[in-house]
């Protein structure tokens, strides 16, 4: 596991790249997990807050990661959150380690900014979806549901009183 990682990189979607990064995709039985890339990137291009980026194993394009990251609109709320909007690894890539090691890129991309309290996602809970990941990265259910998602949350730091 540790060699894939040291592998698996996340970088800026170019004009040369989209394409392939539009063409990834999930297992037919995940679809209902996870919104096509062509569509993710089409509501980045509407949203300040997007951050997203390409998953690469090697030189290969094989996933997408997006973000909605408050600290990047105009003005900044004061209490800023950050939140995994997608995560998707190929059909073909997965169970080899790539979403684990994109998302410990993403949560040390987010403490790196060092204003954000927690990092927080969703999932379907349905069989085959993320949970167990998400729960071996250290997220934790916040008993809340959002649009039938488990919100989970990624303590990073506490909290200022």
């Amino acid at each position: 596991m540790e060699h894939i990682s040291n592998q698996v990189t996340l970088r800026e979607i170019t004009a040369d790249t989209v394409r392939a990064v539009m063409l990834l995709d999930v297992a037919e039985h995940q679809k209902k997990f996870v919104a096509p890339n062509s569509w993710s990137l089409g509501q980045a291009l509407f949203a300040p807050e997007a951050w997203y980026r390409a998953i690469y194993l090697g030189e290969e394009p094989v996933g997408f990661v997006m973000l909605a990251d408050d600290s990047l609109r105009d003005p900044v709320p004061e209490n800023p959150t950050a939140y995994v909007w997608r995560l998707m690894v190929d059909a073909k890539h997965q169970h080899k380690g790539i979403g684990r090691a994109a998302m410990l890129q993403v949560i040390e991309h987010v403490k790196q900014k060092g204003i954000f309290e927690q990092l927080l996602i969703s999932y379907v809970p349905e069989e085959g979806g993320p949970e167990k990941l998400y729960l071996s990265l250290g997220f934790q259910p916040t008993g809340e549901i959002d649009q039938g998602e488990v919100v989970m949350a990624l303590a990073l730091k506490q909290k200022q009183s």
